[in-house]
């Protein structure tokens, strides 16, 4: 293993986030404020409680994992993608680099990322309504690996696009709308029979009640069963990047 190519990887891009607070950090938390603002005061007036918790406690995990998921696409997205779009990802792909120690360098600085950045709003939510960990490890469990698997679907996403247009496509119209609908501001038990069944076919219903257990010990579904579609998910994102790798896909062309 070449640590000191993993860590040249890490450190540039680590850079980048500082080089661009305003944007990597401070905006997102400012969005999520607004969030708590919006959400938690105007229609936590209407909303007294959510399966024994308050309404603007309810919502920190959803709204976490929103900046948390969205943060670690857009992290590792761009962070492979700008060199293929200058050309110098010839000269990592030539370099004596393999792929693991390519993937670990981008995807282990886009999850770092995410990570702090979600820590930081969970601090700010902290300021907002009265929070309490049941369970701080499963909490620490869920955020890694929520960033470091949505930093490899980043990854993927970011070696495919090959115009700024598509870097942004799945985000706004896949990712984003799946962790609207996956109950970040509700419970999916809360929904009609039917809607209820739909809901369970979206994969983010499963990262957010996991986290959501972690906290207050409610959940849509097991926890059990949101930790294993995480891992399912973790190793389908790890495949794909060994495929890209093991064929060239849109690397050497």
């Amino acid at each position: 293993m070449n640590f000191r190519a993993v860590a040249a990887i890490y450190k540039f891009e680590m850079s980048r986030t500082w080089r661009t607070l305003l944007q990597s950090i401070v905006s997102p938390v400012v969005s999520t404020s607004l969030y708590f603002v919006v959400f938690g005061a105007a229609i936590g007036s209407r909303i007294s409680e959510v399966q024994g918790v308050s309404y603007g406690t309810f919502i920190v995990p959803g709204l976490v994992m929103l900046s948390v998921l969205t943060q670690s696409i857009a992290n590792a997205s761009f962070g492979i993608y700008f060199p293929k779009f200058i050309g110098t990802i010839y000269e990592i792909l030539s370099a004596p680099i393999s792929p693991i120690e390519i993937v670990l360098g981008y995807v282990g600085a886009a999850a770092t990322k995410s990570i702090i950045l979600g820590l930081i709003i969970l601090a700010t939510a902290g300021l907002f309504v009265p929070l309490h960990i049941q369970h701080p490890v499963w909490m620490l469990t869920f955020l890694v690996l929520t960033a470091v698997t949505f930093s490899l679907f980043g990854f993927i996403i970011g070696i495919w696009a090959d115009g700024f247009e598509k870097l942004q496509m799945i985000p706004m119209l896949v990712v984003t709308p799946l962790t609207f609908l996956g109950g970040s501001f509700y419970s999916v038990n809360m929904l009609p029979p039917a809607w209820h069944t739909i809901a369970l076919l979206n994969p983010v219903v499963y990262l957010i009640s996991g986290f959501r257990w972690s906290f207050y010990e409610i959940a849509d579904v097991r926890v059990e069963i949101s930790v294993a579609m995480t891992l399912a998910f973790l190793v389908i994102c790890m495949a794909i990047i060994w495929w890209i790798f093991k064929t060239g896909y849109r690397l050497k062309r």
